[in-house]
């Protein structure tokens, strides 16, 4: 029988149009970065990377899934979701991208559904709507984790979060699964565009974004506080899809 395959849904100008130029994009990202990482001995299982699109935000995101160790499945969670919004799934298996096909992790996910049911969380759906967070960073998944399966989730900005972060560890220490888990956020959503701008236009509301709004949502992270980073975002606006942060945080608590 023939895979059900997600097509590749974004348009033009996320990212490179082909392999080959995303993997030069990705050398020119990484040049500097494997020999600092392989010094340090650094190698991660959860990271959170942004999704504005690679032209924007792609050398930030292709560090943070570079840093990730090789494992079987790579977990990436999604947000844009409202706060009553249910967590959302893709049930394909396999997913379109210009770098090749990914495939789906689809025993693990049915794993994971169970326990969020075991749980007793409202039911996740299948996640039927185009979506940037989740896409847009796949591509540097195939290049640089080739072979890695990948599970699709999206997270609302609400305590289930913490709750699928803890399920997911959960549901990898008792299938045997090498797991890791990345979290999508490109944090504060300033300007006129997004209906958000408490301090005005210009220099000043630059460095409110960076030193403050996002940097007490980036620091209750660092401090390993769910529940804080979801109040925080919740008060503050400071990230678009906080959901997406909180379950890699507390996927990575789960690890230990």
């Amino acid at each position: 029988m023939e895979k059900i395959i997600r097509p590749s849904m974004l348009p033009q100008g996320w990212y490179p149009p082909d392999k080959t130029s995303m993997q030069a994009f990705l050398k020119d990202a990484l040049r500097d970065v494997s020999q600092q990482q392989d010094g340090l001995g650094l190698s991660f299982s959860a990271c959170i990377a942004p999704h504005a699109g690679w032209y924007f935000s792609g050398k930030l995101a292709a560090r943070a899934i570079a840093s990730l160790a090789p494992v079987q499945t790579i977990v990436v969670v999604g947000g844009h979701l409202h706060r009553t919004s249910p967590i959302c799934y893709a049930q394909e298996e396999g997913f379109e991208t210009p770098a090749g096909l990914l495939t789906a992790d689809t025993a693990f996910l049915q794993a994971l559904l169970a326990e969020l049911a075991e749980e007793g969380l409202p039911p996740a759906v299948p996640d039927l709507q185009p979506d940037n967070s989740v896409e847009v960073l796949l591509p540097m998944i195939k290049i640089l984790h080739p072979n890695s399966m990948v599970l699709w989730l999206r997270s609302p900005p609400r305590f289930e979060a913490k709750l699928l972060g803890q399920a997911l560890a959960r549901c990898a220490h008792a299938r045997e699964r090498s797991i890791a888990c990345v979290g999508s956020t490109d944090l504060t959503h300033y300007g006129p565009n997004f209906g958000f701008t408490p301090a005005g236009r210009g220099k000043e509301a630059v460095a409110w974004v960076k030193n403050k709004n996002d940097k007490l949502f980036l620091n209750a992270l660092l401090a390993m506080d769910c529940e804080a980073a979801l109040n925080l975002a919740q008060k503050n606006n400071s990230a678009c899809s906080a959901g997406a942060a909180v379950t890699a945080l507390a996927f990575a608590l789960g690890k230990g």
